[in-house]
């Protein structure tokens, strides 16, 4: 490398470096230093196409640093740079990501830039890791960020979503990741995110119909229609995926038919990922990739080849591999294999309650095509309701258990739920095998948070659970802003007041304004004024068993008690054969 002095005028960032883009980078941080002592460490420079003209490789931030510098003085001095020997551009990436990185760590969604044109100048993924000294995993993991849709990589750059629902939307087709954000922009949607935002695209049984390859006016099977008829859903997922593996395999036979070397039909277990292969023609012994989601969704990937095999024909290196030879089985004799094996299996369960158990746990943690479980959200518009719920005592119990749990399960503390999509890619089968290695109490541990995180607000099943188990409220809440904020019906106030001051203090409040009972009734809760303290009080709503302040009704809590009390009655009644006595008898 040769060292010179050049002047900012003959300087222009290469489209090479790392930091390349419209927009200039930020140079907060360094200008102050730019300002008082000027550009010390030396930018990595090399000619371009216009005579006495440098293009910038590594330096971009103090090249704009530079710039700034001179606008305000008027004086633009020369930088110091060293002169890069001609070489290719996927050496000039290198350096550029190099020298970047030791400086201001790049995000991954820049990283996948500079990575992705290292691959298309012909560098390896193990060429690429040995360079930069990471692991060959993280720089496929980085890599496959080249299957987000642009605005998916741009809220990732921004920091709006976090790495494990980016982790999942790679996983995602096209048509999922625009219904994502079609949920993401719409603010009284739930927008899924980490691993429920993987239950979300493997676990659901909605299978439009537009999905389908088949003819649906030969289709045996049944669909359904929305409420707006805008779309159709099959009610039989098992008989679409017979339709559709059938379409697929026709599908196969006329690629094959027509020419192409070879047909790889990519299971929903597998994902293709297009940074993995290049294009290549059907005269060039280019394939066609089926790529299979859990949705029902099928895409045609026609004319691609791996990348190592691209490279060999550059070559002319074209691989002489034998075409792949034809299933042992065939998709009918597969079937009637697994269904055989299938029916020993459940039989012999029966014999086997406690590994039937932990198969249940596992499918109720991870769900399957057969099982849609989904975490109770617990979500609420009110900010104030969302922060009295996040600080109970009863959440914080909760969570230190779920983080147990997850502990115990070998998951993230970080997840959020263990159930909603958690485990490993072995899904249901991982679990359980992790599953099969807890004795029973810690089988049991694991049911109450996958119970209690499943378990439905508002419903019935509360009531029923919390009387049962004698659950006294004030154990587990205590009277709040958000509580008093809430309540605007002068006729409830005047009944609590009565209920904790006393119902002479409420006939002579009765006329005042409900600010003013609310005083009376947290005065007395905190023992403020020389009021007497009243301790544990519940409102009548929260307490089990639950009841209200008036006749007018509408309740919730009080209408699911009497659900539960009419069920509880109903069991309780014998049944009238038991009761009949024989005709002998009676005589």
């Amino acid at each position: 490398m040769t060292l010179v002095f050049i002047a900012q005028d003959k300087l222009s960032v290469s489209k090479t470096n790392m930091r390349y883009g419209k927009k200039a980078p930020d140079v907060s941080d360094i200008l102050p230093t730019v300002r008082k002592r000027g550009i010390i460490q030396t930018l990595l420079v090399r000619p371009n196409c216009q005579e006495g003209h440098f293009e910038i490789v590594a330096g971009a931030r103090r090249y704009h640093a530079a710039l700034i510098v001179a606008q305000e003085t008027g004086e633009a001095e020369p930088l110091p740079c060293r002169v890069l020997a001609e070489t290719d551009d996927a050496a000039a990436v290198e350096a550029s990501m190099i020298e970047n990185l030791a400086r201001l760590d790049a995000d991954e969604v820049t990283q996948w830039n500079t990575f992705t044109r290292l691959v298309k100048e012909g560098r390896e993924v193990d060429d690429i890791a040995a360079t930069f000294g990471h692991p060959d995993l993280m720089i496929r993991r980085i890599l496959a960020l080249g299957n987000l849709l642009p605005r998916i990589r741009d809220l990732y750059r921004a920091e709006k979503i976090d790495r494990a629902t980016v982790r999942h939307l790679t996983l995602a087709s096209k048509s999922q990741q625009k219904a994502w954000l079609g949920l993401y922009d719409d603010p009284d949607s739930y927008v899924p995110t980490g691993r429920q935002l993987k239950a979300w695209l493997f676990g659901g049984q909605s299978i439009p119909s537009r999905f389908a390859l088949f003819s649906l006016d030969d289709f045996k099977g049944a669909t359904i229609a929305d409420l707006f008829g805008d779309d159709r859903y099959f009610a039989d997922a098992d008989a679409f995926w017979d339709a559709q593996n059938a379409a697929i395999d026709a599908a196969k036979d006329t690629y094959l038919e027509q020419g192409w070397s070879d047909v790889v039909i990519v299971p929903p277990s597998d994902h293709f990922h297009s940074w993995e292969f290049e294009k290549a023609a059907k005269r060039k012994g280019g394939r066609v990739y089926i790529d299979v989601r859990g949705t029902g969704e099928v895409t045609f990937h026609e004319g691609y080849l791996s990348r190592k095999e691209a490279r060999r024909a550059e070559r002319g290196e074209a691989s002489n591999a034998a075409k792949p030879q034809r299933p042992e089985i065939t998709s009918t004799l597969q079937t009637y294999v697994d269904l055989h094996r299938h029916a020993a299996v459940r039989a012999g369960l029966l014999a086997h309650p406690g590994i039937a158990l932990r198969l249940m746990v596992a499918h109720a943690i991870v769900g399957s095509h057969l099982w849609t479980v989904r975490p109770e959200p617990q979500s609420t518009r009110n900010d104030e309701v969302r922060e009295s719920i996040e600080t109970a005592r009863g959440e914080a119990v909760f969570d230190e258990r779920r983080r147990a749990v997850l502990d115990m399960l070998g998951f993230s503390a970080e997840e959020p739920t263990v159930t909603g999509g958690n485990g490993d890619d072995y899904g249901v089968t991982g679990v359980f095998l992790r599953l099969i290695e807890l004795p029973d109490p810690a089988i049991m541990e694991v049911v109450t948070v996958v119970m209690g995180e499943t378990l439905a607000s508002g419903g019935a099943a509360v009531e029923a659970v919390g009387t049962e188990i004698g659950i006294d409220m004030a154990d587990w809440w205590q009277a709040d802003d958000a509580l008093f904020g809430l309540i605007r019906d002068r006729e409830v106030l005047g009944c609590i007041v009565a209920e904790i001051a006393g119902k002479t203090i409420a006939s002579a409040n009765a006329g005042e304004k409900s600010e003013t009972l609310k005083r009376i009734i947290t005065d007395h809760l905190a023992g403020n004024d020389g009021r007497k303290q009243v301790e544990r009080w519940v409102p009548r709503w929260i307490a089990f068993p639950p009841n209200a302040y008036t006749a007018r009704g509408g309740v919730a809590t009080v209408t699911a008690h009497a659900k539960v009390m009419a069920a509880r009655d109903q069991a309780a009644q014998p049944d009238p054969e038991d009761m009949e006595v024989p005709f002998a008898e009676a005589a």
